[in-house]
């Protein structure tokens, strides 16, 4: 599919646009067994988009608890995950608020997850696309910040 964008603005009101996944190529990200597809995400001339699409997990995919200030929305599509205490699989939404702290996160089953981040209503923290969700090499993860 084609990316496609609707009609000119109205009244100083912006269009839709819609953009298809299977026209964005996997990129890494900087979590051990993570890839995405960021189908919108912040860049200097439209810094409050958010970073939006899918995470694609390998089985083993881990992250360590970290923090951030912009809030998010976790839509689990395929696939089950431990996520602190707990392990939730598809239909199940996560929300977190800002500023927020991402706890522990593994999955053995590998999956799918729609992810929406958004600058932080009451902190104004934004999410960070580059070099977060286009890595060409991942570090290690004692190297990656967890305080942001």
């Amino acid at each position: 599919m084609t990316q496609q964008t609707a009609p000119i603005a109205h009244d100083g009101h912006q269009p839709f646009e819609a953009r298809h996944r299977d026209d964005i190529d996997w990129e890494t990200i900087r979590w051990p067994g993570e890839t995405g597809k960021m189908l919108f995400h912040p860049r200097p001339e439209r810094p409050t988009e958010p970073n939006a699409g899918i995470l694609q997990l390998e089985p083993g995919a881990h992250h360590p608890l970290h923090k951030h200030d912009f809030a998010q929305i976790w839509y689990i599509l395929e696939g089950e995950f431990r996520i602190g205490g707990g392990t939730y699989g598809p239909g199940t939404m996560i929300f977190h608020p800002d500023p927020h702290f991402e706890d522990e996160f593994k999955t053995e089953t590998g999956g799918e997850i729609l992810i929406v981040q958004y600058p932080g209503p009451t902190t104004g923290g934004r999410p960070i696309y580059d070099k977060r969700f286009n890595m060409a090499d991942r570090k290690p993860i004692a190297a990656e910040r967890t305080d942001l």
